[in-house]
């Protein structure tokens, strides 16, 4: 169901497009070719704008639909991002054949899972989630603890996004 002033405002525009884009290829087909270039420039951008307009009516009255929060896809993208830095470090923490790595590698990994935590624009239940999960790894002593952090991590990772 849309509501009345979401269309409106979607024809509003749609008119708008399509009477700026018949404009633009008319005064640019008179620039480039004179008078029948003008035409047909005009006839081919207004219904293409017009074509464009009407392929992305469904998702503008997404966009107004009351309740329908919209994503926020640089909050997700970071809390992907603190979920690999982080899974990352641990895997540079705990490897798997012992002393596999050295401490300048690992530290070559806990600098970016420090940094891509403390982001501004990550979410305060991911924030809350990766210091826990990176408290764990630095410990080092148990490994059941650390994997448990980071799955929590994963988690609250997944719960964040709002299309599943």
């Amino acid at each position: 169901m849309t509501s009345p002033p979401a269309a409106r405002i979607h024809l509003m525009t749609t008119f708008f497009l399509v009477t700026c884009g018949a404009l633009g290829g008319a005064c640019f087909g008179l620039l480039l070719g004179g008078r029948v270039a003008a035409v047909v420039a005009a006839g081919a951008a207004g219904p293409g704008a017009g074509t464009g307009a009407f392929l992305s009516r469904r998702q503008v009255m997404a966009f107004f639909q009351p309740g329908i929060v919209p994503v926020d896809g640089y909050a997700e993208g970071i809390a992907d991002a603190v979920l690999v830095d982080i899974a990352t470090y641990q895997a540079a923490a705990f490897p798997l054949p012992p002393g596999g790595l050295t401490e300048e590698e690992r530290d070559a990994r806990r600098t970016p899972a420090y940094r891509v935590a403390a982001v501004d624009g990550l979410p305060s239940a991911v924030r809350v989630s990766a210091v826990d999960a990176l408290n764990a790894v630095d410990q080092g002593r148990d490994t059941d603890h650390a994997q448990a952090a980071i799955d929590a991590l994963f988690l609250t990772v997944y719960e964040h996004r709002r299309i599943r």
